[in-house]
């Protein structure tokens, strides 16, 4: 029986499957010209900073709002693949760890950076 969570992994591979041929480097151009954690932070430290969040609710606080979060993951899945540290695309690394075989099962990619 496939679980939610595997439902939801799967629901965001096929989202991600619109960026499926766009170029490794267009994507690290639009992750590193609108990505909301390219920008400075502010002068005051982000509220969440003090907080005790899980490596989930971290990640999904971090990118709130970002215009380019599909495009962060699809690049870091390319990049990273089953190896992916740190926040990406409002996933947690252990998120993308299990998000990875369901990304491979959506098919071939324009790259897949490296391996």
């Amino acid at each position: 029986m496939t679980s939610y969570n595997d439902l939801w992994l799967i629901g965001i591979a096929w989202r991600l499957d619109r960026l499926r041929w766009a170029p490794t480097a267009l994507l690290t151009g639009c992750v590193r010209g609108h990505g909301l954690c390219m920008a400075e932070f502010p002068a005051d430290e982000p509220a969440w900073l003090d907080q005790q969040l899980t490596d989930r609710e971290l990640a999904a606080v971090m990118c709130q709002g970002c215009p380019v979060a599909d495009e962060c993951l699809e690049l870091e899945l390319r990049s990273g693949g089953a190896d992916t540290v740190g926040v990406w695309g409002g996933l947690s690394e252990d998120d993308r760890r299990e998000l990875h075989p369901h990304w491979l099962r959506r098919g071939e990619r324009a790259e897949r950076g490296v391996a």
